[in-house]
């Protein structure tokens, strides 16, 4: 871990190197395959935005992105890692072996329907506010199109495509890491939704979060309150020490929580209740002491209130290793590719939308390319174990109006329409297009590998941070008490 911060802060000061044009005809025949699947890609990211199934509960999700793999000649191999909606999609044989990650988790407690104003969808309870719907079925695209060029050209190596649930607190990707599925591959691809288009070097935040449980006495709050020990009062006397520890944390860091259960009545003492607590910052060691410090303010609680108090980690990861050697590569075939362009509808549908926002960019900002420049990201991303032990690149396209930032209800509103549909299709295109670079020039695998190595340093072993403990499978589902 000690070469991470060299490794961000060389990126600082690289230059841009042209990934060079071979393999053109090979992009023309992949893109012309995900152009001509794109109504039938639409209709599958739609579908799933309709589901909007949380993590580890994509039954519906995964196994229809599962069919259209099959259909088009991939072996599924499904369940794996100990995650029933987590899949590994493969064709082809021998080298390289190149991946393309897919998501397709909602956020729960944020819904909205395919309007520019804010019009809660009903009889649901999650959306997807992300934007993995569409990261889903455009990586399944452009695994399908690089499979089809691989088959028609005879071009040696095997595709795979990485159906990864739970993103979203859930670290799917970690369990697949830890599993040594990725031990094999040379390169990994993926995307995400945004409001612009980018293929910088960026890196995040490792993160590790964990539910805190409170266990109590209940008692009659009005006729026997000496009776009861109450573990909202456990919750709530955590919550103000680590809120007073702001104060005295390395900056960069940030600290969350959501009380996820606080009893049901005021005049009946609670004798159970929780908290949901994420803790990040750039360094997964600095992550790791915050969340011991984290751990003794729960503890502190327990003692002062007279309850007990366990905990469960749900989730751990890293901050994503940039790799440039890739990273240049996937920049010259955005940049190819190209921006979005909006229809007069899409122009009226952003125009409505932005009025929510606070001062957005021009509409017609869709369409330009963000200069390559390395960028830290505020969030987290499960990618980030991925990237420490393959070789990773990234990048994002405008599937949301200029502006929209992620987790809202306008990403939602434009991730269900035209909009986030164009932002798919250029992303499966751009990754599609970068996989063939890959196939085609070996000296571009060889230079992200060894760059990975050297990132990496020589002592680096990869040790998850979710230690030994299984996929959290239900830690979507409503908490319980004991």
């Amino acid at each position: 871990m000690k070469n991470f911060k060299q490794a961000i802060a060389a990126l600082f000061v690289a230059s841009l190197i042209p990934a060079g044009t071979a393999a053109q005809t090979g992009k023309e025949i992949v893109a012309a395959h995900i152009e001509a699947g794109r109504a039938n890609y639409a209709k599958v990211a739609q579908q799933i935005w309709d589901l909007a199934e949380v993590g580890y509960q994509e039954v519906k999700s995964s196994e229809l992105l599962q069919s259209e793999l099959k259909a088009a000649g991939f072996t599924v191999d499904a369940g794996v890692a100990g995650m029933p909606t987590a899949f590994v999609a493969s064709y082809g044989s021998g080298e390289p072996v190149i991946g393309i990650l897919a998501e397709f988790d909602a956020l729960p407690g944020i819904m909205q329907e395919r309007q520019p104003s804010r019009l809660v969808r009903l009889g649901t309870s999650a959306g997807h506010a992300c934007g993995h719907h569409l990261f889903g079925t455009g990586s399944s695209a452009a695994a399908i199109a690089v499979k089809h060029w691989l088959e028609t050209s005879g071009t040696a190596g095997t595709i795979r495509l990485y159906g990864t649930p739970a993103e979203e607190g859930g670290s799917g990707k970690v369990y697949l890491v830890r599993e040594g599925l990725f031990d094999d591959v040379d390169v990994v691809l993926t995307w995400h939704a945004s409001g612009a288009n980018s293929a910088s070097p960026s890196t995040s935040l490792a993160n590790k979060s964990a539910k805190f449980r409170f266990h109590g006495v209940s008692a009659h709050a009005a006729a026997a309150p000496d009776r009861g020990r109450s573990a909202l009062d456990g919750v709530e006397a955590m919550n103000n020490m680590v809120n007073m520890m702001r104060e005295h944390v390395p900056q960069e860091t940030r600290i969350h929580y959501v009380i996820t259960s606080g009893g049901s009545a005021p005049n009946v003492v609670p004798d159970f209740a929780e908290v949901y607590y994420y803790v990040r910052n750039p360094d997964p060691d600095n992550v790791q002491s915050l969340f011991d410090r984290v751990v003794k303010a729960a503890e502190g609680a327990a003692l002062g209130t007279e309850t007990e108090m366990d905990y469960e980690v749900i989730h751990g990861i890293y901050a994503v290793l940039p790799n440039e050697s890739a990273q240049r590569v996937m920049y010259e075939n955005l940049v190819a590719v190209g921006g979005i362009q909006y229809n007069a509808q899409e122009i009226e549908f952003a125009e409505i939308l932005q009025q929510s926002l606070t001062d957005p960019p021009p509409i017609e900002s869709a369409r330009d390319i963000q200069p390559y420049q390395f960028t830290r990201s505020g969030g987290s991303t499960d990618v980030g174990d991925v990237s420490w032990v393959v070789p990773t690149a990234s990048l994002r396209t405008a599937t949301w109006v200029p502006g929209t930032s992620a987790h809202s209800w306008q990403a939602i509103a434009a991730g269900g329409m035209s909009i986030g549909e164009k932002g798919m299709i250029n992303a499966a295109k751009v990754l599609a297009m970068t996989a063939v670079d890959l196939f085609t020039s070996p000296d571009i695998v060889a230079a992200a590998k060894a760059e990975l190595r050297e990132n990496q340093g020589a002592d680096f072993q990869y040790v998850p941070m979710v230690g030994d403990r299984d996929p959290p499978l239900d830690y979507r589902k409503p908490a319980t008490g004991r």
